[in-house]
């Protein structure tokens, strides 16, 4: 059971009046309203926990944080994309006469203001969607639906569509979504990039290729350019279902339309190579050049390296002056980690042996210390990185000033190379 508490009043209130709110100020259950980065946290630990399905976890998140809302003081600032995420959490843990009391609270408070009641219902779209709570999302759809019967907002429409388009996409709808298109399509509407990647992504996700190229087509036909964050979609969507042939397929028809590849690109191909995976389950073992690995790998896996090697991505994640050059593998999975150290090393000897060639005074790579990863503290890139290093006998040692990165001086990391 979900409970409130109420917590002591700010600073500001006691400054400014010297005594405590009016009597006349009901505290109500709406919450979330509040200005602090706690608050924010809360709803991110929520979100969080609440979609891996621990509602246990959630109520005792609830009962430590939430607090009864005083909604006339003069420092409470009233925010409906936080409640609608409340209204979703209580509709999933079957707090289902709170959350309409909430709903209702909403309503009446933004009275016939069409525009920000439109926008509070996408909201409530958006967090039900993220909770696969069908009755909540379809009951949200309904009333937004009628709100958009009597408007003649372009603006409104546009955003109303795109919500629930998104929405039944994040809840594995895309058909359901693609029909909601074609609705845009009937009262004059055009669909933008985001319903299209939307609809790309939901099919690819559920290994329905051929709706999801389909869907490629139309995006292209409307006038929309196949991006680096579409063509991910794509990637991941084939690497999931251990699609290579597709991959390969996708790498070559970005390079020919000139869409940049991202970590991200890497990440998606490389993750769903089996046999790089293999590899690098013992770092001890893995190839420590191109031309090593390159002759560890057969097939698709092979091909998927080959279309990899030679992208902006090392480029973009290097630095190079007299002062430092810097590898920074934030953001990069362990078989993008992998690649772009064996890159890294051939582009290092390739530099050093430029004429005139400027020599850092540091060489830095920047792995992480394991912030982010599945076990804190415990960084796989940083592991993979040290035993390769190891092996390869490079000059460069973790820095004592910062855990997360490998140092070494520019001279010395040169001698080793050359």
């Amino acid at each position: 059971m979900i409970v409130s508490l109420q917590l002591s009043l700010p600073l500001s209130w006691r400054y400014r009046h010297q005594q405590p709110p009016p009597p006349q100020v009901a505290p109500i259950l709406t919450t979330l309203c509040f200005l602090s980065k706690q608050g924010k946290r809360l709803l991110s630990s929520l979100a969080t926990t609440s979609a891996a399905g621990d509602s246990s976890a959630a109520n005792r998140l609830i009962r430590k944080f939430f607090y009864m809302a005083i909604t006339e003081a003069s420092w409470f600032s009233w925010n409906p994309k936080l409640v609608a995420e409340l209204i979703a959490l209580l509709d999933k843990q079957g707090q289902l006469d709170k959350s309409q009391i909430l709903v209702s609270e909403t309503v009446s408070k933004l009275g016939f203001r069409e525009r920000v009641l439109a926008q509070f219902y996408c909201y409530l779209i958006d967090s039900h969607s993220k909770h696969k709570s069908k009755q909540g999302f379809f009951d949200s759809c309904t009333r937004l639906k009628q709100l958009l019967s009597n408007s003649y907002s372009v603006f409104v429409k546009l955003r109303a569509y795109e919500s629930m388009v998104g929405g039944l996409c994040v809840m594995d709808l895309p058909r359901e979504a693609e029909g909601l298109v074609g609705e845009m399509r009937d009262l004059g509407l055009k669909p933008g990039v985001f319903e299209f990647r939307s609809l790309v992504h939901a099919y690819g996700r559920l290994g329905l290729f051929e709706d999801m190229k389909r869907s490629v087509v139309q995006m292209e036909s409307e006038g929309f350019g196949i991006d680096t964050v579409c063509s991910n979609m794509v990637l991941s969507s084939f690497g999931a279902y251990t699609e290579l042939s597709e991959m390969v397929s996708w790498l070559r028809r970005m390079k020919n339309s000139s869409v940049p590849f991202s970590a991200r690109t890497y990440n998606s191909v490389l993750n769903s190579s089996p046999t790089i995976m293999s590899m690098l389950q013992e770092p001890k073992r893995v190839p420590l050049s191109v031309a090593e690995l390159t002759e560890n790998l057969h097939g698709d896996d092979a091909l998927l390296v080959h279309e990899l090697i030679g992208s902006s991505v090392l480029e973009e994640a290097m630095e190079w002056d007299s002062l430092e050059s810097k590898l920074d593998m934030h953001g990069m999975h362990l078989g993008c980690a992998y690649l772009i150290m064996l890159q890294w090393k051939e582009e290092l000897h390739s530099r050093f042996h430029m004429k005139d060639s400027v020599i850092p005074a540091e060489i830095t790579v920047v792995c992480g210390s394991g912030k982010h990863s599945t076990v804190r503290g415990e960084s796989p890139v940083k592991s993979l990185v040290k035993e390769m290093m190891l092996r390869m006998k490079c000059p460069m040692r973790i820095d004592r000033k910062n855990v997360g990165c490998f140092v070494g001086k520019g001279r010395v990391v040169k001698e080793w190379l050359c």
